[in-house]
């Protein structure tokens, strides 16, 4: 699984992807934190909520070749029949994902050292921001590597993964709009609604659990849809 991880990394960093979606995150995000420089707004979390939206455009481009560039190009069966696990594999190529998140959220962390120096202080709150931000990442990677395991196309892969992080977005949203049983289903399934908790420093046992297990499911459904496809080749 290390030689799986550190391929995609080197992979990513060889290429210009990695390069142009950290700096899209940096833009972005500088132009959103810009108003807090200017009026010395010590409160970073406000930020980091909106950064999520980022994520559904960002994460999709990020893992759209992860799986489909290995199907298109034909390797998906070299690897396959090698003696590394398929878990191992998808787990591999997942951790590769996060770690160029994760290099963006590093980076993100310049935003509230410049607060911190105009006078701000360093609160729980900004730490469960923080702790909500990466756990929320985590998932929509999830999300795309899926559906970058259904396709070949890597531009096919990115808009499912958008359309999918999409409709995980607006889960809250839709089910106050139909109330009911309904609404109580996607607020048990949403993601933001547990991220929110997080932004207001609650850390709760039982939402981290929940994000990992979001994960899980999701990187075993992507094995599953592999495995099938390895079968139906015989």
């Amino acid at each position: 699984m290390r030689a799986i991880f550190w391929k995609e990394v080197k992979s990513y960093f060889y290429s210009p992807i990695a390069y142009v979606l950290i700096g899209m995150f940096i833009l972005i995000s500088s132009i959103m934190f810009w108003p807090n420089l200017i009026s010395a707004y010590g409160e970073f979390n406000g930020n980091l909520s909106s950064m999520g939206y980022i994520l559904v455009f960002i994460v999709p481009i990020l893992t759209m070749r992860i799986l489909a560039e290995d199907r298109k190009n034909g390797t998906e069966v070299l690897l396959l029949t090698s003696p590394v696990k398929l878990s191992e594999i998808v787990i591999g190529k997942y951790l590769a994902a996060l770690f160029v998140f994760m290099v963006m959220v590093l980076i993100s962390f310049v935003y509230p050292i410049i607060l911190v120096i105009f006078g701000a202080a360093i609160t729980p709150q900004l730490v469960g921001g923080y702790v909500g931000f990466i756990l929320l990442g985590a998932s929509f990677i999830a999300v795309g590597v899926f559906s970058s395991s259904v396709t070949e196309n890597q531009i096919i892969a990115a808009i499912l993964g958008f359309v999918f992080l999409l409709i995980i977005w607006i889960a809250d949203g839709i089910g106050s709009m139909v109330g009911g049983i309904t609404a109580k289903i996607l607020y048990w399934f949403s993601l933001l609604s547990r991220y929110e908790d997080f932004n207001k420093g609650i850390l709760r046992l039982n939402a981290v659990i929940y994000y990992l297990s979001f994960i899980a499911v999701f990187l075993f459904i992507t094995i599953m849809v592999i495995e099938r496809r390895r079968w139906s080749k015989g």
